[in-house]
């Protein structure tokens, strides 16, 4: 079997991707996407400009189209020779001209956790005759992810009303997907050819990665009662919005990656098809952040909000370190990963009857008698071996007379995935592995039937103590439970990717929100014999981790908000998951990070997200198109750019004079940034809340929570409502007496006793690069 990696990148390895990403329009030819701003407002046709571009193009090479656009913005993706790509880039109406880039994916108890975190209180253990899907909640979710398993249990259909007679999608054919596939649960289902120089062409909207199975049914899921991964987990598998509508647009191939002319040909025909919420759990790698007007993801999304959809994506798995977050864009609502109250335990047993808690899957059949010989790497190392090689149990590192028939105790010192400690050991004929690893604790590897378990640095010094001290160490390693109500819980994710954001400068993006991205247990795709433990069937639910996972917790989030309040706008939604946001873990105390210390904005921008508190916010900082059309000029672009980009501009709209990164702080974000902070001069930021929680007089008085070396005042210090829809704005002042030789955190929240509105701020001396 080949044991289930927890990273999604890791399952999904075989993937190419930023390949494209590096080169300049000029540098090869090969697919490029052309990109011409917004489409014309007469639904499906074309722009005369793009018209005419196409039919040049075709004219050259008939069979240089590869896509078109044209519902929700105009392009197209061509075959083209760089020469062709530098001369279209010049034309009047287009935007940019950029290398096809191929993006990669970003990879129960979760929901009864976050419920349990709530303020509200709910029932997570529900009559067993209920059905949690006879409330339709109205809303659809579109997925871009790696297609769907429609024989799913969690994508049954019982007591779900008509199609809601809005949907414009398709139920694509292909030989492994029928129309019949689809019914009042999956309504839609799209996939997107191959590239042409794939070697095995895959085209239908059929998942064969089990990545897109899982996303969705976390996102919207219907309840299944009995579910577990082979006995661990046991509980009912249901999604964020059971009620909820899915359509799955097949973007990622198991063979070519997830190309960007494919997310966005998704992002336009998911807006002509008319979904309320986009789910994205790919993008690209932290190390290369594209120009917004070259990335595929920024560009269908920003199109998308403007038609009303909410957009929702992951922030990335390239954490702890800072900078790595990605989907930054200010229209999208991006997503960190965090732990839930649920530990798989695998402990370690010694021949003294210590008890070692280690983390790990594992189906092991040995004794539970600690009665095995245990050997550390390095004192079974080959005489030529690195020391540290053997220390890691590297390739060719170990001796194997020394390892056969014992337990070896590995180290990670090179921060690679555990099953590569066990595949050596294995190989060589060790019982079992000890990984000595504390940067994965709270996110567990699967193992199969092989006994492995994975334990702290504090506790692996305790077990080569043990072994050093010991004439003939012996252990064991007991087969995985499941415990639930684990302290602390939620922790932010090792991998989940940080802030600062680069890009934009000055908006909060370090992510938006966090959500539960650690071994969740979700639908799987039905014929992966390679998940398989040797002599089980294959899964039907599957236990994966990445920001992937985060992502639909906050999709079906979005889509419950959304069919509660149809009238909403996106920056609505996601106004109302952030200031409503978690900051206290199970114990009452602050959220951590993985090394125990108190998780800033950077880690989880404004915490973990509640389900059921942005159904009932108080009041919405509501990001205007004029928001979005400013933050293009102050990023750079002028204003003959922004009007090809976007459909609707105000007449006599310019940019503000004063177009530099400064300014961007004063969009009406839920939260603030700023970043070339002075002391001496200070900053003021403004901002405006809309009352959403009805008629009837209110007043809302600030609670400021900041930093002793920074100053942070509000006015005024109360605001007045009396009807819904009211506006009122306030003004915050940053002052400190001494530079700032730190970032700092801090937030700012408006109540009136019932509703409270909590935004996150984050002040840097520093200006991002």
């Amino acid at each position: 079997m080949k044991p289930l990696v927890t990273f999604i990148f890791g399952l999904t390895s075989f993937f190419i991707f930023v390949s494209l990403f590096t080169e300049t329009v000029a540098e090869k030819d090969g697919v490029y996407i052309v990109y011409m701003g917004a489409a014309p407002k007469t639904k499906g046709s074309l722009r005369h400009d793009h018209a005419q571009l196409l039919s040049s193009l075709l004219k050259r090479n008939k069979n240089a189209l590869v896509r078109s656009y044209k519902n929700g913005f105009s392009g197209f993706a061509a075959r083209l020779s760089a020469e062709e790509a530098h001369s279209i880039a010049q034309r009047a109406g287009v935007v940019s001209v950029f290398p096809d880039p191929v993006l990669e994916l970003h990879t129960t108890r979760s929901w009864d956790f976050l419920n349990y975190q709530t303020s509200v209180v709910i029932d997570s253990n529900p009559n067993p005759n209920s059905n949690s899907t006879s409330n339709d909640s109205g809303a659809i979710i579109g997925i871009l992810d790696t297609g769907i398993w429609p024989e799913s249990e969690s994508f049954n259909d019982k007591a779900m009303g008509p199609i809601p007679s809005r949907w414009n999608g398709t139920c694509a054919k292909a030989q492994d997907f029928n129309t019949s596939n689809c019914n009042k649960k999956i309504i839609g289902a799209r996939s997107y050819e191959d590239d042409e120089t794939s070697v095995i062409k895959y085209q239908s909207p059929r998942d064969m990665v089990g990545h897109g199975t899982h996303v969705a049914s976390t996102a919207a899921g219907s309840e299944v009662q009995g579910v577990s991964y082979y006995g661990l987990a046991e509980g009912t598998a249901k999604g964020g919005s059971p009620g909820s509508r899915i359509a799955m647009y097949r973007v990622c191939s198991p063979n070519d990656g997830c190309r960007g002319s494919s997310i966005l040909a998704a992002f336009d025909d998911a807006i002509a098809d008319g979904v309320d919420v986009l789910s994205l759990s790919l993008g690209a790698p932290s190390f290369f952040k594209p120009e917004i007007t070259d990335d595929p993801i920024a560009l269908g999304a920003f199109h998308a909000v403007q038609h009303g959809i909410t957009v929702v994506c992951s922030a990335g798995n390239y954490g702890p370190d800072p900078g790595t977050v990605v989907n930054a864009a200010p229209w999208i609502v991006t997503v960190a990963a965090s732990t839930i109250d649920r530990a798989f335990e695998s402990d370690v047993v010694l021949g003294d009857n210590t008890v070692i808690k280690g983390e790990g899957i594992n189906f092991a059949n040995i004794q539970k008698s600690p009665v095995y010989p245990i050997v550390y790497g390095k004192s079974a190392k080959k005489k030529d071996a690195d020391v540290n090689d053997s220390r890691n149990c590297n390739t060719n590192s170990l001796d194997q007379e020394l390892v056969k028939g014992n337990i070896v105790v590995c180290e990670n010192l090179d921060k690679t995935y555990a099953n590569d400690h066990m595949d050596e050991v294995k190989q060589l004929g060790g019982i079992g592995v000890v990984l000595i690893d504390y940067d994965s604790k709270g996110m567990a590897s699967s193992f199969g039937t092989f006994p492995m378990t994975v334990i702290s640095s504090e506790d692996g010094a305790k077990v080569l103590s043990y072994i050093n001290s010991t004439k003939n160490p012996v252990a064991t390693i007991l087969r995985t439970t499941s415990p639930t109500k684990y302290t602390p819980a939620p922790i932010i994710a090792y991998f989940s990717s940080r802030g600062p954001s680069t890009i934009p400068e000055n908006i909060l993006k370090q992510p938006d929100i966090a959500a539960p991205g650690v071994n969740i247990l979700a639908a799987w795709m039905g014929n992966d014999t390679a998940e398989a433990p040797e002599g089980k069937d294959p899964p039907l639910y599957n236990l994966i981790s990445g920001t992937s996972m985060a992502c639909p917790h906050v999709s079906g989030i979005a889509a419950t908000v959304k069919s509660k309040n149809p009238t909403w706008s996106p920056s609505a939604i996601r106004s109302a998951i952030m200031t409503t946001a978690n900051q206290i873990n199970n114990l009452k105390a602050p959220i951590t990070t993985e090394k125990g210390v108190a998780a800033t904005p950077y880690d989880f921008g404004a915490g973990e997200v509640s389900p059921t508190g942005p159904l009932q916010p108080g009041l919405v900082y509501e990001t205007t198109a004029i928001d979005y059309l400013n933050f293009l000029c102050y990023h750079g672009y002028n204003i003959t750019t922004i009007k090809t980009i976007a459909n609707t501009i105000p007449d006599g709209f310019t940019c503000p004079k004063e177009s530099s990164i400064d300014p961007i702080s004063n969009i009406n974000y839920p939260s603030i940034a700023i970043t070339n902070f002075n002391e001496k001069a200070g900053r003021k930021v403004n901002r405006t809340l809309t009352n959403v929680a009805g008629d009837g007089n209110s007043v809302y008085a600030v609670t400021i929570d900041s930093p002793a070396n920074l100053d942070v005042k509000v006015v005024p210090n109360k605001l007045q409502f009396t009807k819904n829809g009211d506006k009122s704005s306030y003004e915050v002042s940053f002052s400190a007496a001494n530079p700032l030789k730190e970032d700092v955190f801090g937030s700012i929240a408006w109540s009136n006793g019932k509703y409270k509105v909590r935004s996150p701020f984050a002040v840097s001396s520093k200006r991002d690069n």
